[in-house]
């Protein structure tokens, strides 16, 4: 047993699912939400993803979509780990859950990639930036995900859902966040694609194969939908536009000498893949971007002092809201706010 998952109720479904025999059970440390597990047994190594313990805000953490996502992409051959089960019945473990399959390989945590060389950052970039293109290009309809997002313009439905879900976690004051939420909806962009979006899409979201720069796995699919693709292209561009910390952001190490393709290569690699002219007002996309991130670290911020954050370090990424939202609104003051 963890310290809070008992091990001795999840046996039974399990032997139901993947067969008998001992298994052993441990947390993964990192993750801002859904708590997750590596189950290891006799038949292999597996990870079990659940709800977050306590009270949730509406629409968040549904496992089930991210259960129906992988499950519907798995037989295209698109990098995602083979669906093991679903389980909605929250008498199991206390909430609905998932198993897959473990996918082996590495997580590269800090975006800069400090002991690879230039040639191999680069590799791993372009392996990013085309999985995301491959993903852009499958057809929701084909692969049975027709009804796996609303009709409309996503950027408007997108900023009305995180404006409710910050206003229902609000415990603050932010003049910057009042301001956003008046302007974002009066200058939402047209819309003239509509793709499976991944919703977090970043290089730590994903596992390399250990020996090369192939993805061999997309993960964390929490907040993926049917919208604009150029929602996730302008969430990862953002990473040309941050600070480095340990993650992703990249900001001022791209070029020649580091491998990092500059943020000009990577539009052109994924406007060359996708059939794309160009990505228009990169400001305006930045400021929404920057706007949603407040909304889900606000959550944050509100799951720590109910005491039922998944990440250790949820606390720390809780005190980022303000600044979070001053980034936002310095983009929208260049975008024309």
């Amino acid at each position: 047993m963890t310290a809070d998952l008992d091990l001795a109720r999840l046996t039974p479904w399990l032997a139901t699912t993947i067969g008998d025999g001992p298994v052993e059970l441990t947390r993964y440390p990192g993750g801002q939400s859904n708590p997750t597990y590596r189950v290891d047994g006799a038949q292999g190594s597996f990870v079990l993803r659940r709800k977050p313990f306590g009270p949730l805000l509406p629409s968040a953490h549904a496992i089930e979509r991210e259960y129906a996502l992988i499950a519907a992409l798995h037989p295209t051959g698109y990098p995602v780990p083979r669906p093991v089960a679903l389980c909605e019945d929250a008498k199991v473990i206390g909430a609905p859950f998932y198993l897959m399959e473990r996918v082996a390989g590495r997580t590269i945590w800090d975006g800069s990639m400090p002991n690879a060389t230039p040639d191999e950052r680069r590799a791993h970039y372009e392996a990013m930036i085309d999985a995301l293109a491959a993903l852009h290009a499958i057809d929701p309809v084909a692969v049975g995900l027709g009804d796996y997002g609303k009709p409309g313009n996503y950027f408007e439905r997108q900023v009305a859902r995180w404006t409710r879900q910050y206003r229902a976690s609000q415990t603050d004051d932010l003049p910057q966040v009042e301001r956003l939420i008046e302007w974002l909806p009066r200058t939402v962009p047209p819309q003239d694609r509509v793709a499976i979006v991944h919703g977090d899409y970043r290089i730590d979201n994903l596992i390399f194969a250990e020996d090369g720069p192939r993805v061999a796995a997309v993960l964390d699919w929490e907040l993926s939908t049917l919208g604009d693709p150029l929602a996730d292209f302008t969430y990862l561009l953002m990473n040309w536009g941050t600070e480095p910390d340990g993650r992703s952001g990249i900001k001022g190490l791209a070029g020649a000498a580091s491998g990092l393709p500059t943020i000009e290569e990577v539009m052109a690699r994924y406007c060359t893949a996708t059939g794309r002219r160009d990505v228009p007002q990169l400001e305006w996309y930045f400021a929404y971007n920057l706007f949603r991130l407040t909304g889900i670290v606000q959550g944050i911020k509100q799951r720590v002092r109910d005491g039922n954050a998944a990440s250790a370090q949820a606390a720390a990424m809780a005190e980022r809201v303000p600044m979070l939202a001053a980034m936002a609104w310095d983009f929208a003051k260049k975008a024309g706010a």
